[in-house]
């Protein structure tokens, strides 16, 4: 395979098409070398426009996806960005030369460890990776300009809007499993937030934030 070839294809078959237009997030999309990131039994789909899997469930967004996420958060260099789900380090380090710091939260330790891998390799200075459950129990501990969630929602959790500074933005799958959609939230002036719909898509669920469902007999 020849890999740039594959790479620009990705940026310019995938990723433009999808109304992803800004410039500094189809660079980065360029840079960062996502075949790094993509587990070695899945290197031939390292470009394709599909969810790579991983282990415990969970799959690295598509390309376009990734790509439209970015874009909606408008990251500047002086934000600072809280990623909910690792994964691979990829769109963490698509953000890192985006935002001017990330700090990223991972329920999987062997995620958290193949992560800081990969970013500490291409000497990424500006990402944290800790490992916890951002659904349960989660505090930040800090404000941040943008947060991004990588994996789906039934809604969000109560902390995100006190973690926001004024007109901050979160990007979020929201729904049931069935029927879910990209959002955008800001922040307004009075603390509440205000909901963008962006597009449909379907990304598996984050640890714990699954919606619940009564059974019925």
């Amino acid at each position: 395979m020849n890999i740039e070839l594959a790479r620009e294809n990705m940026v310019e078959q995938q990723v433009r098409t999808w109304d992803v237009l800004d410039q500094q997030v189809l660079d980065a999309m360029r840079t960062v070398p996502r075949e790094m990131f993509v587990p070695a039994a899945y290197q031939a789909l390292a470009f394709s426009d599909i969810s790579v899997p991983l282990a415990h469930g969970e799959s690295m967004m598509p390309p376009r996806v990734e790509g439209r996420m970015l874009q909606a958060l408008d990251l500047k260099p002086e934000d600072r960005l809280l990623e909910i789900g690792t994964g691979t380090g990829y769109t963490a380090a698509l953000a890192a030369r985006l935002a001017g710091r990330v700090d990223s939260i991972e329920i999987h330790p062997d995620f958290v460890e193949s992560a800081r891998t990969h970013l500490q390799t291409l000497g990424y200075q500006n990402v944290t990776i800790t490992c916890a459950d951002a659904i349960q129990g989660f505090e930040p501990g800090a404000r941040y300009e943008a947060i991004a969630f990588t994996g789906a929602m039934a809604a969000l959790p109560k902390w995100v809007a006190s973690a926001l500074t004024p007109g901050g933005r979160v990007f979020a799958v929201i729904g049931d499993a069935d029927l879910q959609t990209a959002c955008l939230f800001r922040r307004g002036a009075g603390g509440q937030l205000i909901r963008e719909g962006l597009f449909e898509t379907t990304l598996p669920f984050l640890a714990g934030a699954a919606p619940v469902h009564a059974f019925e007999f």
